[in-house]
């Protein structure tokens, strides 16, 4: 019997795994804020929260900057890998959320230099200031791993899902049951927020509610998480 693997798949699996070193966990993305203020108090409110983000940021701004990034990586463009990563690092609403972008960016070339330091495209995330960004780097890791476009975002996009989950199981809190409907009922949807990315334009920065909660979050009393 002989069995085939897709290298290409795997790596998209090591890339969306909660276990990549990168700190993820860390982070609730202004959840923990919205729990704080009453707003997401229980897994159906939970549900629409992350469906939301879903829909306004990973779909119109993280997705489409990282499927950019992935283009510019394999044709090996530092001018363009430089404007993406200018318009993530400008268009970033609070503190936090700009500190998580290059706190986890900075981690994932880390990553990148001790698996893949032949990469070519890692001499241009270095060169990257003040920092690389999160979906700069990612989408350009997936590119220099060998995925395709599609899946890659894909992959991002559970990878997004599933922390997200986690955050809200903890500090909801949830039961994990709940937290796998909740991920059941984003994966649903990932599909329809590739689509949206693949088919825009431009990146678009617009999510009033989210930059409030995580102004918020800034100052609240007490905090599981960094944003």
């Amino acid at each position: 019997m002989t069995t085939s693997t897709d290298p290409a798949l795997l790596h998209l699996l090591w890339l969306a795994s909660p276990a990549l070193p990168v700190g993820g966990f860390s982070y609730s993305e202004g959840l923990e804020a919205a729990v704080d203020a009453g707003v997401v108090h229980d897994e159906t409110s939970a549900g629409a929260w992350l469906l939301n983000q879903l829909e306004l940021v990973q779909a119109r701004a993280e997705l489409p900057i990282a499927a950019a990034a992935h283009a510019a990586a394999l044709a090996l463009d530092g001018a363009r890998l430089a404007e993406l990563n200018a318009w993530v690092l400008q268009t970033r609403e609070t503190s936090e959320s700009l500190q998580q972008a290059q706190q986890m960016g900075r981690s994932l070339v880390v990553w990148m230099q001790g698996l893949m330091p032949d990469a070519a495209v890692l001499p241009l995330l270095q060169k990257l200031k003040p920092a690389p960004t999160w979906p700069v780097v990612m989408g350009a890791a997936a590119a220099a791993r060998g995925a395709a476009l599609e899946p890659a975002l894909q992959a991002i996009a559970f990878g997004w899902a599933e922390n997200l989950m986690q955050a809200a199981v903890r500090c909801v809190p949830l039961g994990q049951t709940s937290g796998q409907r909740l991920l059941a009922r984003l994966v649903q949807v990932i599909p329809q927020a590739v689509a949206t990315a693949l088919a825009a334009s431009e990146p678009m920065a617009f999510a009033p509610l989210l930059g409030i909660h995580g102004a918020r979050h800034e100052n609240q009393y007490s905090r599981l998480f960094r944003s």
